[in-house]
């Protein structure tokens, strides 16, 4: 019941800790939403890859061996800002996992450049 306004919840809480300063992550859904998850229109992904990684980070990439045969759909950015020169990428994995014969979205993956 709690997820259905999920988004409109104005309670800050706290997500973890910044990549580089360990300073508290404290936001709201919808703030933590659009920072971690959903931080670009990635309908509009520079590229698309399915079942194959694009963005490679300092990250170790577990999530072939984490879910059970997966399909994972990954939309990434090269960049944005070329000053940064694409130190400022970031993706979005879909990941799929068939039960009772259907195909379902099982988890969500942010990846970004991280110190």
């Amino acid at each position: 019941e709690k997820m259905k306004t999920f988004f409109d919840d104005k309670e800050i809480y706290h997500w973890g800790y910044y990549d580089g300063t360990g300073n508290e992550i404290r936001l709201t859904p919808s703030e933590y939403y659009h920072r971690f998850v959903y931080s670009a229109d990635f309908t509009k992904a520079d590229q698309v890859g399915y079942n194959e990684v694009l963005s490679r980070g300092n990250i170790l990439e577990n999530q072939f061996e984490v879910y059970h045969k997966p399909i994972i759909v990954e939309y990434y950015f090269q960049g944005f800002n070329p000053d940064y020169g694409g130190l400022d990428w970031c993706s979005l994995r879909l990941v799929f996992e068939k039960f009772l014969g259907k195909w379902y979205l099982v988890g969500l993956i942010h990846n970004q450049w991280t110190i």
